[in-house]
């Protein structure tokens, strides 16, 4: 996904939620939104997995990732089927280089996944819904 589109994700993300009368969100605010797939970081990912009341599958992800770009929308499509099950989260690993070293991601995309904020479970490359629904149904 280049910049531009990224950009526009998140427009349209922001334009829904105004459309539905949501709050806006305050920083330091709970980070996590059913049906969505919310940008973690070095500052806000220790607080946010170790909050989650629900697992968190988190995407390690690149722009230039062609395979990343296959599993973006079957992220997006698992946080809305899941939605009120589990929490769903992206990682850019060249924004967020100590993250990635930090959970060993050597390749890209890598899908970890955490449970009362330990990681369980982790699978690499564009799995499909399969492989990530497979993973997913461990924890829940």
């Amino acid at each position: 996904m280049s910049g531009d589109e990224e950009l526009e994700r998140i427009k349209r993300r922001i334009m829904r939620r105004m459309m539905r009368g949501e709050p806006e969100r305050r920083e330091g605010s709970e980070p996590w939104r059913d049906g969505e797939v919310i940008e973690l970081n070095e500052a806000n990912f220790d607080k946010a997995i170790s909050t989650a009341s629900k697992p968190v599958l988190v995407d390690f992800w690149a722009v230039w990732c062609p395979p990343c770009r296959v599993m973006s929308p079957i992220v997006e499509e698992l946080a809305r089927d899941y939605a009120g099950k589990a929490y769903f989260a992206k990682v850019n690993v060249d924004e967020n280089q100590r993250l990635a070293l930090r959970f060993r991601v050597m390749s890209i995309p890598s899908f970890l996944l955490f449970k009362d904020g330990r990681l369980i479970d982790r699978v690499i490359g564009a799995v499909g819904r399969r492989g990530l629904e497979e993973m997913l149904l461990k924890a829940l």
